[in-house]
């Protein structure tokens, strides 16, 4: 009885050692799963913390090659400035002129009717007349100048309004307002998407977007990439309702920007 009841409980103890070894190994397995799965999602924010970080590099560059523009427009709009104040001053000039000449008609019409000499008068009239017709066609020249001119500054400052407000766009991270852009591809396991248009339409890294559909905003993006006529950006989280799916073609316009925390660097 002593070495059937013996054996029972050896039979025990190896089938409960047994267990707890399966049991172990199904909890290493998953703790092993679970740290791969934690390394997958680490590697994929340093990528995009890394494509961030190189675009935020380049925005010095723009808002460098933004104030020089400004500056070329503002001594462009000087120079006009000036060029109109020395017109003007040709204008009043040719003006006097013109006064000169309507005092010098007066002044022999009234020697006409007292010196009665007609040929003499004629003559006088006649260079006084071609004097008059001369500056009157000065005036009208100076006139057509100056409307030139001041439709040129007109567009200048209209140019330097736009650069003004385009380079407070990229200082404050910000895609001009004019942008109008699609969604090229999307990649819904990533949480990003392409755009259709980037520098060259005036998207601007770290901005905010809104993705519209039939007038509604459905969804918001974080733009992390810019190239030339492509851009990528974020899905931002909790901008979505679940039963909104993003199509290739949706409409993308620039939205209000939002403050994102940057991922904490890794020890």
């Amino acid at each position: 009885m002593s070495s059937t009841l013996l054996g029972i409980l050896t039979a025990l103890v190896i089938a409960s050692a047994g267990y707890v070894a399966y049991k172990n190994n199904t909890v290493y397995c998953g703790k092993i799963e679970e740290n791969e799965t934690a390394k997958a999602v680490l590697a994929k924010s340093e990528i995009r913390f890394k494509k961030v970080s190189e675009e935020l590099a380049t925005l010095p560059s723009q808002v460098s090659e933004a104030q020089a523009e400004n500056e070329r427009l503002v001594a462009s709009e000087s120079s006009m400035a000036k060029s109109n104040d020395e017109l003007k001053s040709k204008v009043t000039e040719a003006n006097e002129k013109i006064a000169s000449g309507k005092s010098k008609l007066d002044s022999l019409r009234q020697q006409t009717e007292k010196t009665g000499d007609l040929k003499d008068l004629s003559a006088k009239m006649q260079l006084t007349s071609a004097e008059l017709e001369e500056l009157e066609q000065s005036l009208v020249a100076a006139e057509s100048k100056l409307a030139n001119l001041t439709a040129q500054n007109t567009s200048t400052d209209a140019s330097i309004i736009e650069a003004k407000s385009n380079f407070e766009k990229y200082t404050t991270g910000q895609s001009l307002p004019a942008l109008k852009t699609r969604i090229r591809n999307i990649y819904p396991n990533w949480g990003f998407v392409t755009l259709a248009s980037g520098n060259n339409a005036g998207v601007i890294a770290n901005s905010t977007l809104d993705v519209i559909r039939d007038d509604q905003v459905i969804a918001k993006l974080l733009v992390t990439a810019v190239e030339n006529t492509t851009s990528s950006a974020n899905i931002v989280p909790d901008s979505m309702s679940p039963d909104i799916t993003l199509n290739i073609g949706d409409r993308v316009v620039p939205g209000q920007k939002i403050e994102v925390t940057k991922p904490a660097a890794a020890n």
